[in-house]
């Protein structure tokens, strides 16, 4: 299955990927509030940002989920904290909401596949996705 992003898209993950792991200007709430267990997903999400993505498995699909909802969620805080601090209108809140929502597509895109995926699972297992399917069903481009 391939995972297609625009370039805004990317361009929001990449900055919101960067900021939780130190490298911008994230709020410390965020960084504390995001599990250990998501920054490493987040980490080893940064060097595929560079175009869409093809996920053979699951599992693979579900890894991305976990960075991708975790980079929104500090998009999120940011956002947040951007109007809070200047205005609405400010240029850095537009752009902080900006972020936010082209990575917030994305979140939705990602469940829709995780969705689908499970749902194709199903049908050809005859039994709901498990640990096991999420890691050996795999899935052609």
């Amino acid at each position: 299955m391939v995972i297609y992003f625009s370039y805004e898209e990317l361009q929001a993950l990449r900055v919101g990927a960067r900021a939780l792991l130190g490298e911008g200007g994230v709020t410390a709430s965020a960084v504390v509030m995001t599990p250990p267990e998501s920054l490493v997903q987040v980490e080893q999400l940064l060097p595929l940002l560079q175009g869409d993505m093809s996920l053979a498995t699951l599992l693979e699909l579900r890894n991305v989920q976990v960075a991708v909802a975790a980079i929104v969620d500090g998009l999120r805080t940011e956002m947040e904290s951007a109007v809070l601090a200047t205005h609405a209108a400010d240029e850095g809140a537009v752009s902080a909401y900006f972020d936010f929502a082209h990575g917030l597509a994305v979140v939705n895109r990602i469940r829709e596949m995780a969705a689908e995926m499970e749902g194709v699972i199903e049908l050809a297992t005859g039994a709901p996705s498990s640990v096991e399917t999420a890691h050996t069903f795999e899935f052609p481009d």
